[in-house]
């Protein structure tokens, strides 16, 4: 039975460096193919109101927090970074789920926020950016009505 594990962890070995290689020959060709695109990272956006923030919650396990971008959009937070694989030594690999490459989550925002009072923390392999709520602007105003021409207040006989 080793030999067929052999094998096949053989053969996965050769099919990443051929992903690899024919990987570098589509980017310089200006062609991305679906393998290479990296992952997506799980998310979770809730609101909470004491204060009123909005809180993004993203799974980053095994990721160096140096390797992570954070950028406010109006309402959109964008998380980018990349998580490496450690190809360091040789292996022979079983099975492989832990995805690895670069990473872009574009997270929409259910309202605005103060970019300028936001904060991150990263501990445990989670990112948590807390996001400050823009106060509402009370856009009403009272709107005089206009009447062109001349207004008579006598009543004109019947």
């Amino acid at each position: 039975m080793a030999p067929e594990r052999d094998l096949f962890a053989n053969f996965e070995r050769m099919r990443r460096q051929m992903d690899e290689l024919f990987g570098d020959v589509f980017d310089r060709a200006g062609v991305t193919p679906r393998r290479r695109a990296g992952f997506t990272p799980a998310v979770d956006v809730y609101y909470v109101d004491d204060p009123p923030r909005a809180v993004v919650k993203a799974e980053l396990a095994g990721i160096d927090p140096d390797s992570i971008a954070l950028d406010i959009r109006g309402r959109e937070l964008v998380v980018a970074g990349h998580r490496r694989s450690g190809n360091d030594e040789v292996r022979v690999y079983q099975q492989v789920e832990i995805e690895h490459g670069p990473f872009k989550r574009v997270i929409a925002l259910g309202a605005d926020v103060v970019p300028e009072e936001a904060r991150a923390i990263y501990e445990d392999g989670m990112l948590r950016v807390e996001l400050p709520l823009a106060p509402a602007e009370s856009h009403s105003r009272s709107v005089p009505i206009h009447v062109p021409g001349p207004r008579s207040t006598e009543v004109e006989p019947g």
